[in-house]
């Protein structure tokens, strides 16, 4: 795997600005110096992906079947809201307003990592969400995944 196909993993909480623009936490920025596509995300949030891990997804969006209702509903969700963002020399990338509005951002995220993209959720909401899956976590990881536990 390239080395731009980033990793991410881990919880951060920065702060969004008055002209929406969000602090990408410190670790995440070299991945992201390149460029960032931010889209519609999944349960309310924004995802955030660099421009090779965007390129591969697209690639395999290609392959969806046009056909398909769900597919194509899909697809012009995620896709109507995608815009490229290029971050600031401190680190700042501006969260477009249909997105925020999507996610319902305020001053206090929360950005996780999801391995080959972030994730830009409003805090309130993913505090909600880690919530309600702790149980369920914990129950999931042979049948998601067998053979890895």
């Amino acid at each position: 795997m390239s080395p731009d196909i980033a990793h991410f993993f881990g919880t951060h909480t920065p702060r969004l600005d008055e002209k929406g623009r969000l602090f990408l936490p410190a670790k995440f920025r070299p991945r992201l110096e390149q460029g960032i596509v931010l889209t519609r995300g999944q349960d309310h949030s924004i995802f955030g992906w660099t421009l090779e891990s965007f390129q591969l997804f697209n690639e395999k969006a290609r392959q969806m079947p046009f056909t398909n209702k769900e597919a194509r509903n899909f697809l012009r969700m995620l896709y109507s809201g995608a815009v490229s963002e290029m971050p600031d020399k401190q680190g700042r990338v501006t969260i477009p307003p249909v997105l925020r509005e999507w996610a319902g951002l305020d001053r206090e995220c929360t950005v996780v990592g999801a391995m080959d993209r972030i994730e830009i959720w409003n805090s309130e909401r993913w505090n909600e969400f880690a919530q309600g899956q702790e149980e369920a976590f914990s129950d999931m990881s042979s049948e998601i995944m067998p053979g890895l536990f």
